[in-house]
């Protein structure tokens, strides 16, 4: 099992600097992931549409890096693990250093489970069903918009 990763391995397919910001060197740990494709996310929940821009770790390899060594993401922000054919995994977050709400995804975008996880924690998360994705967002980020199992999330694929 990996940090902000499946516990199985998958079986599919940065910070941007501008002149008002500091140097990239001092504000992204030069270990953090950067580069994957980013695609619009929507979660319906209830009477309401939260909109997400979200990086696609589809490889093994951006899966078990994830949002290691990351200090930030912004509440609009977050990445998606696509699983191809959905299965069980288990997330944790060595070298993880933010917290993150962690949201399993079944094949039709139900959400099945969010949990909140704590930087660095080791504790194995399971999905607790096959599922077809995995959302990382801010920690705490979820109960704050009123994100709950049951509402539907669904990207560009």
């Amino acid at each position: 099992m990996l940090a902000c990763s499946p516990q199985a391995p998958a079986q599919n397919t940065g910070v941007q600097n501008n002149a008002a910001q500091k140097p990239v060197a001092d504000t992204v740990d030069p270990r953090a992931q950067t580069g994957l494709q980013e695609v619009p996310l929507t979660i319906k929940s209830k009477n309401k549409l939260h909109r997400f821009t979200v990086e696609v770790a589809a490889t093994p390899q951006q899966q078990e890096t994830g949002m290691m060594f990351r200090k930030s993401v912004a509440p609009d922000r977050g990445m998606i693990f696509p699983y191809e054919p959905a299965q069980e995994v288990g997330f944790w977050m060595k070298n993880t250093l933010i917290p993150l709400d962690i949201i399993y995804i079944r094949s039709d975008g139900t959400i099945v489970r969010i949990v909140t996880a704590e930087p660095l924690d080791l504790t194995p998360l399971p999905s607790g069903e096959p599922i077809t994705a995995v959302l990382e967002i801010g920690g705490g980020r979820a109960a704050e918009l009123g994100i709950k199992e049951g509402d539907i999330a669904s990207w560009t694929h």
